[in-house]
């Protein structure tokens, strides 16, 4: 899977866990590994020109994804039998949603893990107009989030462990290095 990130905003993040949220969830709902997905990080009055532009509404917002035209609209891209997809981009404004992190109390980090996999879920055809549709969609995008963070812990659990185990071992290859004792003494 093919994921491309820049960031464009001014704001230092941890990409590489952007881009891993945003292939957890594209695995998590069965997406081609084939498929490409591009994530743009950009300064405020960047979103709010896009969203002005796109969605004909003004002021910046937290994230917006533009799916790719040749996706046949018909069919989500995470259903069964699909090859290869050019999915499109998801555009995120961390300026914006470092407000919305601190609101929500959490880190800016947590909240960009939220807004990619938002956005990823609209880049598959999903969608939160209606009653019904948010539903699905927020208990979706809470389940993939939930696991995601699920696994990263268990990931980090497993390096510390890892790496307590490696100190040992390499004390236990040291205690078998140890210098002899000293010989006995004769016995009278």
């Amino acid at each position: 899977m093919s994921i491309e990130i820049a960031n464009e905003s001014g704001v230092t993040v941890e990409e590489s866990t952007i881009v891993a949220v945003a292939r957890f969830a594209l695995d998590r709902m069965g997406v081609s590994p084939l498929a490409e997905l591009s994530v743009l990080l950009v300064e405020l009055d960047v979103m709010a020109d896009l969203h002005e532009r796109w969605m004909d509404l003004p002021g910046p917002t937290d994230v917006m994804s533009f799916p790719m035209d040749e996706l046949d609209s018909a069919r989500r891209p995470d259903a069964a039998g699909v090859g290869p997809a050019l999915l499109g981009d998801i555009v995120l404004c961390p300026a914006f949603a470092k407000d919305q992190a601190r609101k929500a109390g959490h880190s800016l980090l947590d909240e960009l893990h939220l807004l990619t996999v938002h956005g990823v879920l609209h880049l598959l055809g999903y969608d939160h107009a209606e009653p019904a549709e948010e539903r699905e969609m927020f208990t979706l995008q809470n389940r993939i989030l939930t696991d995601y963070r699920a696994a990263r812990d268990d990931a980090g659990r497993a390096a510390v462990q890892r790496s307590l185990d490696d100190r040992v071992l390499g004390a236990v290859g040291l205690s078998e290095e140890e210098p002899k004792a000293a010989p006995e003494q004769p016995s009278e």
